[in-house]
């Protein structure tokens, strides 16, 4: 329609976030399992991949690559939260993956849209369409049920996974809302976690005694092709995933972050199986697995219905530029 623009994205938008997204998602995790085996110092890695991030916007900045804007103070206090619960999310992931392996973890971890649901509930967001609410559930029993045929036990392992569920449905809420209401875009969400994260992730390897032992076996490991290469490889792919997950959660929700991070983790458990080893093929594997898939695709038929049924708003370029000043 000439004279207007749209508010929401295009459905092929959403789709092809969500997508790259789930790439990233899926390939991130065996590059840390990867990464970690070699090199177990996770808030160092952490350190890095925040540090590459901010250096590579600033450059991109600099050559006119990106137009993201100028930091300000005002906006950074508004962020903090999602910066401390980000990086709160990453840091326990990373240790819980050091015990356990890739299909549990991903189980476990798959049930952050159940906790978005509730949050979002209990957070006056409202009640979502029974049909959404109902294959979030089915998704999450489809995890205990696959839980419960291959749980080789491991307290600290599983309690750091479940708090990094905690930790990731928190910023990813604060993203939604935050995004929606200054219309930051997925690179200036992106520079502020990064700059607003160094600071309080060197407090952090010098309070665990990281520092300077992490910095002699990097150095130590430099002269390891590839070990180098699993860790630029690490450094790139935290910089994708963290565009990626910011870009799918701006342009879709929170909640279709948190199931296309399920769906991702089909695949991500099957080559797990495949290529780690260390779990037994159980009947309740698979059938909890099958229940996962089928919610996952009930979900994003009931939230493709929910946006066809919905109007979509327009509004004039008049309206656009008053609402940017």
């Amino acid at each position: 329609m000439e004279g207007g623009s749209a508010v929401d994205p295009s459905p092929f938008i959403s789709l092809f976030a969500a997508l790259s997204y789930g790439v990233a998602s899926m390939a991130m995790v065996f590059i840390n399992k990867a990464i970690l085996m070699q090199y177990t110092y996770s808030m160092t890695l952490l350190t890095l991949q925040q540090l590459a991030t901010a250096l590579l916007i600033h450059f991109g900045r600099v050559m006119g690559y990106t137009k993201a804007q100028d930091l300000n103070w005002i906006t950074a206090k508004k962020l903090l939260p999602v910066s401390l619960f980000y990086n709160a999310n990453v840091a326990f992931a990373l240790t819980s993956l050091k015990g356990v392996n890739i299909p549990m973890y991903i189980a476990l971890k798959r049930l952050t849209p159940l906790a978005v649901l509730v949050t979002g509930v209990f957070s006056g967001k409202g009640r979502p369409p029974i049909q959404v609410s109902l294959s979030v559930v089915f998704t999450a029993g489809g995890v205990i049920i696959a839980a419960l045929g291959d749980f080789s036990f491991d307290l600290f392992g599983y309690t750091m996974a479940l708090a990094s569920v905690f930790f990731q449905t928190m910023y990813l809420i604060l993203v939604e809302k935050l995004g929606a209401e200054d219309g930051l875009s997925s690179v200036e969400l992106m520079l502020y976690n990064s700059v607003l994260s160094v600071p309080f992730l060197l407090f952090l390897i010098i309070a665990t005694g990281e520092f300077p032992h992490s910095l002699s076996l990097l150095f130590g490991k430099a002269n390891s092709l590839s070990f180098l290469v699993i860790l630029i490889l690490s450094l790139v792919m935290g910089i994708v995933l963290n565009f990626t997950m910011f870009w799918c959660t701006i342009v879709n929700s929170a909640l279709t972050t948190t199931i296309v991070g399920v769906l991702k983790g089909v695949g991500s458990t099957t080559l797990g199986f495949v290529l780690l080893g260390g779990v037994h093929v159980h009947a309740l594997n698979v059938t909890g697995l099958v229940i996962n898939t089928a919610g996952g695709v009930w979900y994003s038929y009931a939230k493709y219905q929910q946006k066809k049924n919905k109007p979509r708003r327009i509004i004039s370029d008049a309206e656009a530029v008053i609402s940017k000043k």
